[in-house]
């Protein structure tokens, strides 16, 4: 059933009760920051009162809903959607495609990508092409998935020095995603990954160039790329404020170097 065949269906009370119980905020405290009144709240919640659209907007805003599902509270209510989805290749789109191509560029010879909800990869550099070499065709079939390439046992997971760390650190990013914006498309993918086998061996990843002890700063990825371990740390960024669901569910992840071996052969690589 598609989200908004279901938000007719349920109306605007039981969802807008399910966002704020998923939020874990009172009536009275939604209804202070939005404008309202715990009374007229209680009202919209129970189906004896029709929000205004404004005020579906105030409460979704304060409830922190993503802009996707904005569109289904608005068709719960009985009013059309604010928000476009706008394909990524659609003319219109031209500017932010031009952005986001000029930034993966400016950051070579790292690796950086963009994804959008299910992470579908959209764009990705030359650094993130030289990490996929040697991964078989058949991973490599669009649509790409980040998350597949990484995990999957003839992906990149057999180069991933601290795999149950890595991998434990992905799945519980997805697990976050799926508690927060309810997606069943992303519940398949994480679905998948979960399930693939996991090797016994876990290769560590704390050592690096002349075998010291690195003190890495955050979680990195400790990856085997041509017989050089190479260490990432990722950094993820969204849009803010969007006005269209497409843009609402791209993420720009960025992976910068945690050791300086990794700085070296990367610029060591680059044209």
């Amino acid at each position: 059933m598609s989200t908004a065949t279901r938000a007719r269906q349920s109306g605007i009370g039981p969802l807008l009760r399910e966002w704020r119980v998923r939020r874990r905020v009172s009536q009275l405290e939604l209804a202070l920051r939005a404008d309202s009144s715990a009374r007229h709240l209680s009202f919209v919640e129970t189906g004896r009162s029709r929000p205004s659209e404004e005020l579906v907007l105030r409460l979704a805003e304060h409830l922190d809903v993503p802009v996707r599902e904005r569109n289904a509270l608005l068709l719960a209510a009985g009013y059309a959607p604010r928000f476009a989805e706008t394909p990524l290749d659609d003319p219109s789109m031209g500017a932010l495609r031009e952005g986001l191509d000029r930034l993966l560029h400016g950051y070579e010879p790292y690796p950086a990508l963009v994804v959008d909800a299910t992470y579908t990869v959209v764009a990705a550099n030359r650094g993130i092409a030289m990490l996929m070499e040697g991964i078989p065709e058949s991973l490599l079939t669009p649509p790409l998935n980040a998350m597949r390439l990484t995990l999957h046992p003839k992906g990149l997971a057999p180069r991933i020095r601290n795999l149950r760390e890595w991998r434990g650190h992905l799945l519980a990013q997805m697990e976050r995603q799926i508690a927060l914006d309810r997606s069943e498309a992303l519940r398949a993918v994480y679905d998948e990954v979960k399930a693939y086998p996991v090797a016994d061996r876990d290769g560590g990843g704390d050592v690096g160039e002349g075998g010291e002890a690195v003190p890495y700063f955050a979680l990195p990825m400790v990856i085997e790329h041509d017989g050089q371990v190479l260490s990432f740390v990722s950094s993820i960024s969204t849009f803010n404020t969007p006005m269209d669901v497409t843009v609402a569910e791209l993420a720009i992840e960025t992976f910068l170097p945690a050791d300086s071996a990794t700085v070296k052969y990367l610029r060591s690589l680059a044209p």
